[in-house]
């Protein structure tokens, strides 16, 4: 039954503590090619030399993301796996936006739209301004949307990360 889709369908929020080892990253998204599972989102940092911490977000429903949470623990360089609670977490993304801004009207409304989205203007040339925006990614997807007015030239998203609120860690 894998890689069959349900109405249930959803999007679910994964940490992985892993090994930091060469392959690791294959390994992960290889499982996920096998079962037929689509990643929607991953994005991999070192938390120190020797461990590294994916947040991998996909979509489907409980059955799929308990299968994935499984498969993802019987790998070696796994060390830790957890599906997060959106509601005890904080999501952020980063987003890079260029945005067409020939004159100085067009400027200030850019500047001002970023500053009510707390994003800052980053570059800025004769045709262009870059704008570094960071929060959930419903608050980019609305900044974005609003630049697209003025011309999206270029966008780089990170994709999400994610952590527990308060003082407790990723369950094991």
């Amino acid at each position: 039954m894998a890689g069959v889709r349900s109405s249930n369908e959803q999007s679910y929020v994964i940490t992985a503590l892993v090994e930091h080892r060469p392959g690791v990253l294959f390994r992960v998204s290889n499982l996920f090619r096998r079962r037929n599972f689509n990643i929607e989102n991953i994005t991999v940092g070192t938390v120190d030399p020797t461990t590294a911490r994916m947040t991998i977000v996909i979509k489907g429903d409980e059955k799929v993301v308990e299968q994935v949470v499984k498969q993802l623990n019987k790998l070696v360089d796994v060390v830790r796996v957890s599906t997060l609670d959106p509601e005890n977490s904080v999501i952020r993304e980063l987003a890079l936006v260029k945005v067409h801004a020939p004159n100085s009207t067009a400027r200030g409304d850019i500047v001002q739209f970023a500053e009510v989205f707390r994003g800052r203007v980053v570059d800025a040339s004769r045709e262009s301004l870059i704008v570094e925006v960071t929060g959930t990614p419903d608050k980019i997807d609305a900044f974005i949307d609003l630049m697209k007015t003025y011309g999206v030239k270029e966008l780089a998203r990170t994709g999400i990360t994610a952590m527990v609120r308060g003082p407790k860690t990723v369950p094991g």
